[in-house]
């Protein structure tokens, strides 16, 4: 149901949709003009604004394709303190480059992660800093029609299907709905883990896929918390109490994973993106000294985590840990997905070879 404030913004919707809906007819007519590259470019993305699992889905591609293939990743780089493109050094702070690139140059120190808001700039810069690209990896530039990804998928959340949404600001598509049909490949992310066949059938009804698009359903799987400074890990259960810190779209899913894991948990939830400042680590430390429990802990995700280690001396004698997830493809289906991403990139051909291609047929 909208909330009362997003019934008030309709008309804002309305014109936001119009400016959209013109936008992408111009790209789509070719007065716009989209840029190929000679190298296999896979675009993670979707239709909404908030959490759908990009983040994890870009990991995941990362792992797969890391021991392969030379693999870089280009991000925008949301709410950084910088502009213009930038490649992650071990000199990088989140403030640099932003908190999703931060982490993945955490976790992946050997594959080169760039921000740069104009994608069409970047790409090239990106290539001459590290030529022996094979792979790159262009993270939530679904609408950023500028460059043409030779393969786009396209995440959508199950409890927020991109089909029961309506335009920003009384809803959170930032693109028409309709814009799916440009994905060779749909995911439907944070699914229930007991999904069945039946509601399977459902949502992909519902979602309609054009003819050679492939559907696929993730569930969340979360790993073992580890300490932010330490690395050691923790066991959650009912004799734990939570101080659950987050700074992220939708946190929905790991509340009903402490609701499920945890004795007992409280929330200090602060916006999307959220740069944690001194005093917050203060509220933070005050509100766990409140907390009763013989064991406690205070849990936050991977995301505010790349925020919060700038102080990582204050951190290191506080039981805080991170909680780590990564998707899970449920009915069995990972195999296939892994197949359709090998195929593309070991078959990648451009645009020029396609054309030599037909006429010599």
């Amino acid at each position: 149901m909208l909330k009362p404030i997003r019934i008030l913004l309709f008309p804002v919707s309305l014109l936001y949709a119009l400016v959209v809906i013109i936008r992408n007819w111009l790209f789509d007519k070719k007065l716009f003009s989209s840029t190929t590259f000679n190298l296999p470019i896979i675009c993670i993305g979707n239709l909404a604004v908030g959490g759908t699992g990009k983040s994890p889905m870009v990991e995941l591609l990362v792992r797969m394709l890391k021991p392969h293939f030379e693999v870089a990743v280009l991000s925008r780089g949301y709410k950084r303190k910088t502009r213009g493109y930038a490649l992650a050094n071990e000199l990088t702070t989140a403030l640099d480059i932003g908190d999703e690139p931060m982490q993945f140059h955490l976790k992946f120190p050997d594959v080169a992660v760039a921000v740069g808001e104009e994608r069409i700039v970047a790409i090239p810069q990106l290539l001459h800093d590290r030529p022996g690209t094979n792979v790159i990896l262009l993270d939530d530039a679904f609408q950023h029609r500028a460059v043409r990804a030779g393969l786009n998928i396209l995440l959508t959340d199950y409890s927020n299907l991109f089909t029961r949404d309506w335009w920003l600001p009384s809803g959170d598509l930032r693109d028409a709905g309709s814009s799916y049909r440009r994905a060779d490949i749909v995911i439907v992310t944070k699914c229930p883990e007991g999904l069945s066949e039946e509601e399977r059938r459902s949502v992909a009804i519902e979602i309609e896929p054009r003819p050679g698009q492939q559907i696929f359903f993730t569930s969340i799987c979360y790993g073992e918390p580890y300490h932010i400074t330490k690395g050691d890990t923790c066991i959650i259960n009912e004799e734990v109490e939570v101080l659950l810190v987050t700074g992220i779209a939708n946190p929905a899913p790991l509340k009903r994973w402490l609701d499920e894991h945890s004795g007992t948990y409280y929330e200090l939830a602060y916006s999307d993106h959220h740069i944690f400042t001194i005093d917050d680590l203060n509220t933070i430390f005050r509100r766990y000294d409140q907390l009763t429990a013989k064991r406690k802990i205070i849990l936050t995700t991977e995301k505010d985590a790349v925020r919060l280690i700038k102080f990582r001396q204050e951190l290191e004698d506080w039981p805080i840990y991170v909680l780590p997830i990564t998707p899970r493809f449920l009915f069995e289906e990972e195999p296939a997905f892994n197949d359709i991403i090998s195929k593309f990139i070991t078959e990648f051909k451009t645009e020029e070879q396609d054309e030599k291609q037909e006429e010599e047929k």
